[in-house]
């Protein structure tokens, strides 16, 4: 629970927390028993204002470094069920209160103040589920846009008030609109300039207190008769006065006993610290010179210092009254311009009473009434005169007309108005020989105010400041702590929801690597294994003379012995078309294959991520796979890829010339003829059931055959001719014509045979034996191995895993960064948690201290 400054009506008056001289004497106490309860006194101020400034300055660094202190706003509650009790006026009842601030006007907090100490209100948070008294069900407020729901003055800060006074005209042109369209930083930038602000008021005024004299700024508007006042309380004409405007600096009127009795004029030079014993800080001038000086516009940036002898009795003397020393600072018009308006408003902070002469015909301008305002902020207590009051007709309008306004000006006076509010007439009091009780009055209750009643004129200002400041001070601490507690319950809360979280992904991540692992290594095996299953049959079938498979193609028929050329292109177009299906089934297979392990990837993904982690809006395109596109790229890469695998092999081997070129072997295999019949005994697997049809046949039949079709293609003109001679010798030998009949007639049925039974179904088996035989590579020594089918199960099988791989590599980014997200989710709680306990601590210590200060400054 956090201590809220709460100014509850007016400022304590300074009589309840210091009495007067003047009472003490009346009371029996001597002079010295008052002179030591007064430095006393001056002694705890001073304490108070280091402490104080202690406080802002631990709270700037704090700002800086730690913690983003906000700015915060009480307005009414709309729940009326603690606020309905207190029309009772018992201090003691709560108040409920919406407590929001400027960077996040949206968002408010209900809260309830509490009565404490002098000047003070506890600030609690109200529970949510807290059931008011009445039937009204208590609500968070809502946003509050106008200005005009805010609490009166003493519900926002005082002192370190952001009070901005720019921005678009109309009702959006208060302050608190203008904060709120600032971001937090730079709320908070501004406030830190505000407390560096007060900390250096801080410093003057403990120059201030610590100072045994007393300076009285006599100010007002312009032709108000300041200076003839000033000289009417000294009893001579020293100060030019005119018509028009006259005085244009600031001249301090002195005892001249402070100058070594020595009557003169110290013109203060700029820049430069001034000291009376140091001429080089300042210009002497006679008396004399002072009218030509005040008026002269080269002096008008300067001030001066005029020392004056008063020869009247110390007890009817102001600045020679024997007690403390009196400066009067007769200051120029607030009117005049903008720069001596200013110049009015930057010397409060060292002055301990100010003097306001207004004219009784003008009573008070606007910027009286701006100076006044915020004179009041301080001084509790502001000493008036209503100057030229004889002039007046309708005295009694007149003196209330103007004390309604110093009613709404400065409530503490307007209390003390029998003392402080004076209507006279200065220049009848220099010049008239008569008595002047009006005036005389005035003299009195001046020197009471200002030497008398010291502790009140020159402390109650100092008291008043370190009220507003602590007052601010509880407001931030207060606020703050609430707003401290609210984070670190929510950091609490998310913690409790996010660590857990945290630890089961920690305790998934190896499942799920293991699970993405095994997808990829099942869909990519599954799919080759499926893939060198069906290829290999394919071969087996291509190699025997039939269709890898079958789906629309078809073997040829046989059209001739004329046309056996063409037939067997045709034959091994058909037999290599049905190898491209072969792998196009295969690539359709693990595109099916590929399909189902995304699924699995995709179930895993709602197995393993958070809820609200979004899921992958990757769509898989079974068709994107074993694009031509993507074959092209790898060909390019490699150089010896084409469309579906290595060099020579792969999708559209039916479409390539060098695969359907014709050869002689194509037609008649007379070497595998050859080796059949050497090796049946010992290799049955070489020949099926045609082929030992076939070898029923003689080999020289079919060679003499080949010969015969093949005719030139077979033998080259030369051989012929040599091959004529040696038939013509063997002709000539009566042996070889006594055979020659039976032979060839033996040769002539033999080929007739072939060309008639064996051809057609001869070729297939051939040309299907030779396809086999160029996709298979093998090495002496080593197994014969399937290049064609390893080639494209290597690379069904990559095309497999890439696609589950880029599937398993989103759902590992996602669980990495979703892990990611949830570590700096855990840390940044954490942070959060510790920056808001330490807060908690430091706002807590914060109103600690400004609870000691408030009660050193009014035990």
């Amino acid at each position: 629970m956090s201590q809220l400054s709460q100014q509850e009506g007016p400022a304590p008056q300074a009589g309840a927390i210091m009495e007067s001289v003047q009472d003490r004497i009346e009371n029996g106490e001597n002079i010295e028993q008052v002179e030591k309860a007064y430095l006393e006194l001056q002694t705890r101020l001073v304490g108070a204002l280091d402490s104080t400034k202690t406080i802002l300055k631990d709270i700037r660094e704090f700002n800086k470094d730690s913690w983003v202190v906000r700015y915060p706003r009480l307005a009414e509650s709309s729940s009326k069920s603690l606020d309905n009790g207190a029309a009772d006026g018992s201090p003691s009842r709560p108040l409920r209160r919406s407590l929001s601030f400027a960077d996040d006007p949206s968002s408010s907090l209900e809260v309830v103040m509490r009565p404490g100490m002098q000047r003070s209100m506890t600030l609690a948070s109200v529970p949510e589920h807290e059931e008011p008294a009445s039937d009204e069900t208590a609500q968070k407020i809502p946003p509050q846009d106008d200005a005009s729901s805010l609490l009166p003055v003493h519900s926002d800060l005082q002192v370190l008030r952001l009070d901005l006074k720019l921005g678009p005209t109309g009702a959006s042109s208060t302050a608190s609109f203008l904060v709120n369209q600032l971001e937090k930083a730079s709320i908070a930038n501004l406030l830190e300039e505000r407390i560096k602000v007060s900390m250096s008021y801080i410093d003057k005024l403990k120059t201030r207190v610590e100072d045994t004299s007393s300076k009285i700024l006599v100010t007002g508007d312009l032709n108000a008769g300041k200076s003839t006042f000033v000289n009417a309380l000294m009893r001579r004409d020293i100060l030019p006065v005119d018509q028009q405007p006259c005085t244009g600096m600031f001249c301090e009127v002195h005892d001249a006993a402070e100058n070594e009795g020595r009557e003169e004029i110290h013109v203060m030079k700029q820049g430069v610290a001034y000291k009376r014993t140091d001429e080089s800080t300042f210009i002497r001038a006679p008396v004399e010179d002072l009218e030509s000086l005040v008026v002269d516009e080269e002096n008008a940036q300067r001030s001066l210092k005029l020392y004056l002898y008063d020869a009247r009795a110390p007890s009817e003397s102001l600045l020679h009254n024997g007690i403390a020393d009196i400066a009067l600072i007769d200051a120029p018009g607030l009117n005049r311009d903008s720069v001596k308006t200013t110049a009015n408003f930057a010397r409060q902070e060292e002055i301990d009473v100010v003097v306001f002469v207004a004219s009784a015909a003008n009573h008070f301008t606007l910027s009286a009434k701006e100076f006044l305002w915020n004179a009041s902020q301080e001084k509790a207590h502001i000493f008036i005169v209503v100057n030229r009051f004889d002039d007046i007709k309708d005295k009694a309008r007149c003196r209330r007309t103007v004390l309604e306004q110093i009613k709404q000006l400065s409530p503490g006076t307007y209390e003390d108005a029998e003392d402080l509010v004076h209507f006279v007439d200065s220049n009848s009091a220099l010049h008239s020989q008569s008595t002047n009780s009006s005036f005389e009055k005035l003299e009195s209750d001046l020197r009471s105010f200002v030497l008398l009643n010291r502790s009140k004129s020159k402390f109650q200002p100092v008291a008043t400041y370190l009220d507003n400041v602590i007052s601010d001070v509880n407001l931030l601490s207060a606020s703050n702590a609430i707003l401290a507690e609210t984070e670190r319950d929510q950091a609490r809360a998310d913690l409790e929801r996010a660590r857990p979280a945290l630890e089961a992904m920690k305790s998934n991540r190896d499942g799920l690597e293991d699970g993405l692992g095994d997808v990829e290594d099942d869909g990519a095996s599954k799919a080759q294994a499926r893939t060198r299953d069906r290829l290999n049959k394919g071969l087996d079938r291509v190699a025997c003379g039939q269709l890898a498979e079958e789906g629309g193609i078809s073997i040829p028929e046989y059209p001739g012995l004329f046309s056996v050329v063409d037939y067997t292109r045709e034959v091994k177009k058909a037999l290599l078309a049905s190898l491209d299906l072969s792998v196009k089934l295969a690539e359709d297979e693990a595109r099916l294959i590929t399909a189902a392990g995304v699924e699995k990837i995709g179930d895993m993904a709602e197995k393993y991520l958070p809820e609200d982690v979004e899921r992958s809006r990757r769509v898989f395109k079974p068709d994107a796979m074993f694009s031509p596109r993507t074959a092209k790229k790898a060909r390019r890469a490699s150089g010896i890829l084409v469309v579906g695998g290595v060099h020579g092999l792969g999708i559209g081997l039916s479409q390539r010339p060098d695969m359907l070129e014709v050869s002689f072997l194509d037609i008649m295999d007379i070497q595998h003829r050859v080796s059949a019949h050497l090796n049946q005994s010992d290799d049955k697997s070489s020949l099926d059931s045609n082929d030992a049809a076939a070898g029923a046949l003689t080999l020289g039949s079919l060679g003499v055959g080949a010969l015969t079709l093949t005719s030139g293609k077979a033998i080259g003109l030369r051989g012929a001719f040599h091959g004529l001679v040696k038939i013509t010798d063997l002709i000539s030998n009566e042996t070889v014509r006594k055979w020659a009949v039976p032979v060839l007639g033996a040769f002539t049925i033999g080929l007739t045979a072939y060309f008639i039974l064996e051809l057609p179904n001869t070729i297939p088996r051939n040309v299907g034996r030779r396809i086999k035989a160029n996709l298979v590579v093998g090495e002496e020594g080593q197994e014969e191995e399937l290049k064609f089918v390893n080639a494209h199960c290597s690379r069904v099988g990559k095309e497999t895993r890439k696609v589950l791989r880029i599937a398993s590599w989103d759902l590992r980014e996602r669980f990495r960064n979703a892990m990611d997200d949830r570590q700096r989710e855990v840390k940044g709680k954490e942070e959060q948690e510790r920056t808001a306990l330490k807060a908690i601590e430091f706002f807590e210590d914060v109103a600690s201290r400004a609870a000691e200060v408030n009660s050193i400054v009014h035990q």
